[in-house]
């Protein structure tokens, strides 16, 4: 996740060297996991308020996701639930140094 240090809620308030250092921090975040994870490619998103899916309501942030082929299952078809092979805790050990 790629989010701003200042609290706001919406692009339009980003100033314009804000953004670019967003969007800059974006690109870097998406080189790290793509030399560290090799996946096959990415969803990058923002959600944007409540009925968008924004988990952190009034804060601005920018989600990475690896994608590998073959990498949908069951459980979001069949029970609306994700499954995680790798623990959050060994994923930013495996991470941290390269940031």
């Amino acid at each position: 996740m790629v989010t701003p240090n200042l609290h706001k809620d919406d692009l339009t308030k980003l100033s314009n060297s804000e953004m670019l250092e967003f969007i800059t921090l974006t690109r870097d975040v998406k080189n790290v996991l793509s030399k560290k994870m090799n996946p096959d490619g990415f969803n990058i998103g923002i959600n944007l308020g409540k009925v968008a899916g924004a988990g952190v309501e009034g804060h601005i942030h920018l989600h990475i996701v690896p994608r590998w082929k073959g990498d949908t299952n069951f459980m979001p078809v069949i029970s609306d639930t994700k499954v995680v092979p790798q623990s959050l805790d060994d994923l930013y050990v495996e991470l941290k140094d390269s940031f």
